[in-house]
């Protein structure tokens, strides 16, 4: 039996997974990614990490390589560069770096790295709802908005490895600042932080009624806000419409440069199911391109969270 080892680098969570060549996880663990605001001892921490899924191998010797999905993860140049949502900034040659580290550990194990997005990607594309789709856009909600374009059967990189950012796309004008520099994003208003912002936003603005004004600020996050909606706290929906509108502005945008069959979802704001997709589908489909209208499947990801990264990144060896 062959291995690998796929590993989901998130601005919340880092998670690891020792997979088998039929994409079963057989051990799994993660961390706060957060905790290690420093490179060194956040790698120190991954390194450690990894070794505990080597001793859970039954035959470590067949861990053919370790794949991994970052956010501004470059399938070219083995590094991530300018993650806005990660604590380390700058460019990271984290491919040579981990190599190296492992190499000291005694274990020669081939690196490669791509978008996070595009990890989920290739795991929904092999082992999800987009097998046997060329054409589709996985969408991933977590502290950002990450996104993976496959066209053709092939997933898009562009010509420096960074293509297929609908995260980054401007939905508002003069908008909410993003971590990336720029204003109006659309991960500021449909990412876990987001919806953060849209929530507080519309508590100070209102002296509406909400479960909401229950919580400390900390506590007010995706899970609360649609724990919120699900007993029909008024100030919740309307986060969740207005985080879908500004999803559907950016999502329709990006069907109409690559014309997918599917739009699939994942991530932790994808749990809020119905409340959020419900929305999302009668403003897509009013802001797409007409010629597109009735023709792209919206849905969930088939997998468990975390899941199409892992298995994606996973693949990346395999």
């Amino acid at each position: 039996m062959k291995y690998s080892i796929g590993i989901d680098i998130g601005g919340t969570n880092t998670c690891l997974g020792l997979v088998t060549e039929n994409a079963e996880i057989v051990y799994r663990n993660e961390f706060k990614t957060n905790d290690f605001p420093v490179l060194e001892n956040y790698l120190t921490q991954l390194v450690a990490k990894i070794k505990d899924l080597i001793s859970h191998c039954q035959e470590p010797d067949n861990i053919l390589g370790i794949g991994i999905g970052a956010p501004n993860g470059n399938f070219y140049k083995g590094s991530i560069e300018l993650a806005p949502n990660l604590p380390f900034k700058g460019i990271i040659p984290i491919k040579n770096m981990l190599e190296m580290l492992l190499l000291n550990e005694g274990w020669n194990l081939r690196v490669t790295i791509t978008n996070d997005a595009n990890a989920a990607g290739m795991g929904e594309m092999i082992y999800g709802n987009a097998r046997g789709i060329d054409d589709f856009i996985m969408i991933t909600l977590g502290t950002g908005v990450g996104s993976a374009i496959v066209s053709n059967g092939k997933m898009i990189y562009g010509h420096d490895g960074f293509a297929g950012e609908v995260g980054h796309t401007v939905v508002e004008r003069n908008g909410r600042e993003c971590g990336c520099g720029r204003k109006g994003c659309l991960e500021t208003y449909s990412s876990a932080t987001g919806i953060r912002r849209t929530a507080s936003s519309l508590l100070t603005s209102s002296q509406r009624p909400s479960i909401l004004r229950e919580l400390k600020e900390e506590e007010i996050d995706g899970q609360t806000i649609c724990e919120a909606a699900r007993k029909g706290d008024e100030i919740a929906l309307e986060c969740l419409d207005l985080t879908a509108q500004m999803l559907a502005i950016g999502v329709s945008n990006a069907a109409s440069v690559t014309s997918p069959k599917k739009v699939i979802f994942s991530g932790g704001l994808s749990k809020a199911g119905d409340l959020l997709l419900v929305p999302f589908k009668k403003y897509f489909e009013e802001n797409l391109y007409p010629v597109f209208r009735g023709k792209i499947e919206v849905e969930l990801s088939a997998l468990k969270e975390n899941d199409s990264a892992i298995l994606g990144a996973a693949a990346l060896t395999f």
